[in-house]
């Protein structure tokens, strides 16, 4: 005899409905109790209707009910909600194109300045396109149907559906050569390191400009958010950087150092009796950096912890092909990447990141005051010495 369904006969409930019509029902039909069925104790879709009034918040919150509106939804509120709390140390990894585009002064650096990040694992590419801001150089809205042959003849480069001259390149090429012949770049550094002093260059560029805060990595150096490429040599800058050593200069950005600097910041928001989050834009490389922090953590240094609390991805690579980017939370569970405890507290919203960044943003800035910064950078040998004592505790 197979399974009695919960709902009951479905002749009964067939006539059941037919004697309410037959009466001249007035209202809806009554929706079951939720004792008697747990599966609809959502909300019920009634939107709000759209009248060109309403603010993000009211769009988000009344009009995206399902699909990946309704996960852009979830996204919004549990960043505001939960991961912008006091004591979560939130984590940003950027990939893909978002700084041409220019995410980084319309959304990124809003983000930073309101503390709503505290750390960030990026693409080197997005680093470098960053830097054309603040330098002052153009970007240009082009069209994806152009001719690249005659882009090409034109100095033209493309970046989708944005152009730019090729001398943006040479321009950017020269100032990043300029500041790393510079002493204090003479040294073995992590990419924090690397990227708080070019951050430093391009501020007193923009300063001398008189353009106001244009470039990310200068925010993150007024801000003393660490900033980390998880492949320094996969960009235009760190082509530069092994260039210059050709002439014979001694910068060396040291992706070890890049390692257990990410995990000492994780530590630390743990030990401190606070959360950890990550906000994932894409997913590739700088993903999986910043969520290896735990398997160092736990696997690699033999300390004990859980996992992160908070995973938010915005991506559109699938979970069924293998590959890091489109890898699910619950997967990252099996890890230890995240805390199996939290699993509620994760959300994947298959989305361009360039839709879902402005929304994000402006959605975070309406519902949560700016938190006081964190400021990690500077408490970089701090972080470091805690790990370095635990591993060796743990270890001996």
């Amino acid at each position: 005899m197979g399974k009695r369904e919960r709902s009951g006969a479905k002749s009964k409930q067939k006539k059941a409905a037919e004697r309410r019509e037959a009466k001249g029902a007035t209202r809806g039909a009554r929706a079951p109790a939720p004792a008697r069925n747990p599966y609809l104790r959502g909300a019920r879709i009634l939107p709000r209707t759209i009248d060109g009034t309403e603010t993000v918040v009211q769009l988000v919150d009344g009009t995206f009910y399902a699909y990946n509106s309704g996960r852009l939804r979830e996204a919004c509120q549990l960043y505001s909600g939960k991961m912008l709390a006091k004591d979560v140390t939130v984590g940003l990894t950027l990939t893909g194109a978002l700084t041409p585009a220019g995410l980084g002064m319309s959304a990124l650096i809003p983000l930073i300045e309101a503390g709503f990040v505290d750390w960030i694992v990026s693409t080197g590419a997005n680093l470098y396109h960053d830097a054309h801001f603040g330098l002052g150089l153009a970007m240009h809205r082009g069209t994806p149907s152009a001719s690249d042959a005659v882009l090409r003849e034109q100095g033209v480069v493309r970046i989708y559906d944005i152009f730019f001259d090729y001398d943006v390149l040479l321009s950017t090429d020269a100032f990043f050569r300029k500041i790393l012949r510079s002493a204090e770049f003479q040294r073995t550094m992590s990419s924090a390191e690397f990227h708080w002093l070019c951050g430093k260059y391009i501020a007193a560029r923009e300063r001398a400009l008189g353009i106001g805060n244009k470039s990310l990595l200068s925010a993150a150096y007024a801000c003393g958010v660490p900033v980390y490429t998880s492949s320094p040599g996969d960009s235009s800058i760190g082509m530069n950087v092994a260039a210059l050593q050709l002439e014979g200069y001694a910068c060396v950005i040291d992706p070890s150092r890049d390692v257990n600097e990410t995990a000492s910041l994780v530590l630390h928001a743990k030990r401190t009796g606070g959360k950890s989050a990550l906000l994932i834009m894409g997913g590739g490389s700088p993903k999986n950096f910043a969520l290896q922090t735990e398997p160092q953590i736990q696997e690699v240094l033999g300390i004990d912890e859980k996992g992160h609390d908070y995973f938010l991805q915005v991506t559109d690579a699938r979970p069924d092909t293998g590959g890091l980017s489109g890898a699910t939370p619950s997967e990252a569970v099996s890890w230890g990447k995240i805390d199996p405890d939290r699993l509620p507290d994760a959300v994947v919203c298959y989305v361009d990141s360039t839709i879902a960044l402005p929304l994000l943003t402006s959605y975070a800035l309406a519902k949560r005051k700016p938190r006081k910064l964190k400021r990690l950078y500077d408490r970089r040998e701090a972080m470091m010495a805690r790990l370095q004592g635990e591993f060796e505790r743990a270890n001996n």
